[in-house]
């Protein structure tokens, strides 16, 4: 693509409106900013779309949001399944309103009906309407805890989890056949309702979804009792989460509820925070100030999809609030259910946790305590959601826990999909239940790493921007993926997997085997002392993103360790 003949285009074409090419003529003298608009088409990968809004091949605009679902729309009528429907939501984000009715109605336009929520509401609810509607599929438009100047667009199957192979592929290939975006089909709210085609979804969903999310509660009346003075601080970050979260604790008990007033209102531009994340710590800022002046035991925060949920919670014994890794706050939990529902002689003996390749080594380590398999996967929920899929058609498994380091897990099998909104039911939970033996979150976090061992893990992202940070990126993982590493800082590498190329190799022997995983830029190295590493670029931002672990005798062992790993990773992948 040349892509200044592509700006021209988009410039001077009748197919584009006035106000995109009043944007793009603005930009006439910024040859930099014109490159990255159009130097390629904003790709529709295995997880949709997502990018920088505004007018450009490069950009989240209605005409690459129109041409990915004209592109789905001829995948679900050619699969034949359009009767059964597609449910849309959509979070806070600039464009999200817009691009959700626009992608229903071009649904409708080819034939298939669409539920549409009314009004935001979080992805895990999405998951589970696809799956309690009985829809072919569902569509999120969020561009998760991205920056603000991003939207996305998911895409979800009839299981509610994200696409998969080789269905994403499919669709992928459909989407890239719309070669002219004359090709998206039109169709007015008015036609579509008259055929019976468009459907809006209401708070009938919401009822549907807490109901089952309250039937997950282990210990509901030590939750009633403890929650008389339990306190949560929670901030839904400008994001969906508050839809249903402060709702959903007032109902299972929790009478102390401070959710962060500056926050509370959704809010695309996200004002009172740079980046809405919570798993950057600056993205509590407001909700610990407001935690300190309410005395607050827990303080929770979820992106703007409500996915994601990131956590601090007070140390009685310093009074501070202690920060909590996605891997952590998801153990914590994993670790109170699996116990009380082995105390409850509920704990399925065909059980499983699932986790991804590059969370804590400590999922082994609790999974094999209370006799679970452990099944481990590529990053991304949608893997754990297949793992889930083919357990429930062979009916040889039961899934009792899954999660991903990066904050998000979910605690039954009604969604596919982490869910934020369950994990602060969850961790609130919990807070009860250790509360009504005296210890707080923190005590109880304390007494998992005496069990089990000091794990500790953390990341580094490498931002690389632009054309030429993706040919960097690139050459960074061809070299390191060229480059026999045999040792790590202090550990020496026992087994590496280059999951690109499906080689397990084990460093020792030399002995070469499949890594039983789908093809992916993944390079993974196995330590001694059970720490380990890994590589890969990342399939939504403009990164290379590196993960350790460690296992220490006590915190500042691990800490030491840890700190010592990541500046040897470091130094190798630069």
């Amino acid at each position: 693509m040349n892509y200044l003949e592509e700006y021209k285009r988009w410039c001077e074409s009748p197919e584009f409106d006035e106000e995109t090419k009043k944007e793009l003529l603005a930009i006439k003298d910024d040859k930099k900013e014109i490159e990255d608009r159009f130097y390629k088409e904003l790709e529709f990968g295995t997880a949709g779309l997502r990018g920088i809004i505004g007018a450009g091949t490069n950009r989240m605009n209605k005409y690459t949001v129109g041409k990915a679902t004209q592109g789905l729309a001829n995948y679900i009528v050619e699969q034949g399944t359009g009767d059964k429907g597609v449910v849309i939501s959509y979070d806070s984000r600039r464009m999200s309103k817009e691009f959700s009715m626009q992608t229903a109605l071009i649904l409708n336009a080819n034939g298939i009906k669409t539920f549409l929520f009314e009004n935001l509401r979080p992805v895990p609810e999405l998951s589970f309407a696809v799956r309690e509607l009985g829809c072919t599929a569902g569509i999120m438009i969020t561009a998760s805890h991205n920056p603000p100047k991003y939207n996305g667009y998911k895409v979800y199957w009839d299981d509610g989890a994200q696409i998969v192979a080789p269905r994403d592929k499919d669709i992928i290939a459909k989407v890239r056949a719309v070669e002219s975006y004359k090709e998206i089909k039109e169709i007015s709210r008015e036609e579509a309702e008259s055929k019976g085609l468009f459907n809006l979804v209401g708070t009938e969903m919401d009822d549907k979804y807490l109901g089952v999310l309250k039937s997950k509660i282990l210990n509901p009346e030590v939750v009633k009792e403890e929650g008389k003075t339990l306190k949560v601080v929670y901030t839904p970050l400008h994001g969906t989460g508050n839809t249903v979260a402060e709702r959903l604790l007032h109902e299972i008990g929790l009478e102390n509820v401070y959710v962060v007033p500056e926050q509370k209102d959704p809010d695309g531009n996200f004002p009172t925070v740079s980046y809405p994340n919570p798993e950057d710590k600056k993205a509590f800022k407001l909700a610990l100030e407001l935690a300190g002046k309410v005395d607050a035991d827990v303080v929770l925060a979820t992106d703007p999809d409500a996915d994601r949920l990131g956590i601090f919670a007070k140390d009685s014994k310093s009074g501070k609030y202690m920060e909590y890794t996605g891997n952590m706050s998801a153990l914590l939990i994993a670790e109170y259910r699996i116990s009380q529902m082995k105390e409850k002689g509920i704990l399925p003996r065909n059980g499983m946790v699932i986790t991804t390749i590059v969370s804590s080594n400590l999922t082994r380590a609790i999974a094999k305590y209370y006799g679970l398999e452990c099944i481990e996967v590529l990053t991304g929920f949608k893997n754990i959601g297949a793992v889930m899929k083919k357990a429930e058609e062979n009916k040889d498994k039961t899934y009792v826990f899954g999660f991903e380091e990066s904050y998000g897990c979910l605690i039954g099998d009604y969604a596919r999909d982490k869910d934020g909104i369950a994990a602060v039911m969850a961790l609130c939970e919990a807070a009860c239940y250790y509360k009504s033996k005296g210890k707080t979150l923190w005590d109880a976090m304390e007494d998992i790493y005496k069990k089990y061992g000091y794990y500790k893990e953390t990341q580094v992202s490498i931002v690389l921007e632009g054309a030429e940070g993706a040919e960097k990126i690139q050459e960074m993982m061809t070299n390191m993926r060229n480059t026999e590493v045999e040792k790590i800082g202090d550990y020496k590498v026992l087994e590496f997997k280059d999951i690109e190329k499906d080689i397990d190799k084990d460093m020792v022997t030399g002995e070469t085997k499949s890594t039983g995983l789908p093809k992916s830029n993944v390079l993974y190295y196995e330590l001694e002392d059970d720490a380990w590493c890994c590589v890969r670029p990342s399939g939504t931002e403009p990164k290379i993103k590196l993960y350790m672990g460690v296992k220490g005798t006590t915190d500042e062992d691990a800490d030491e360790k840890l700190e010592d790993l990541k500046n040897a990773m470091v130094a190798i992948v630069k």
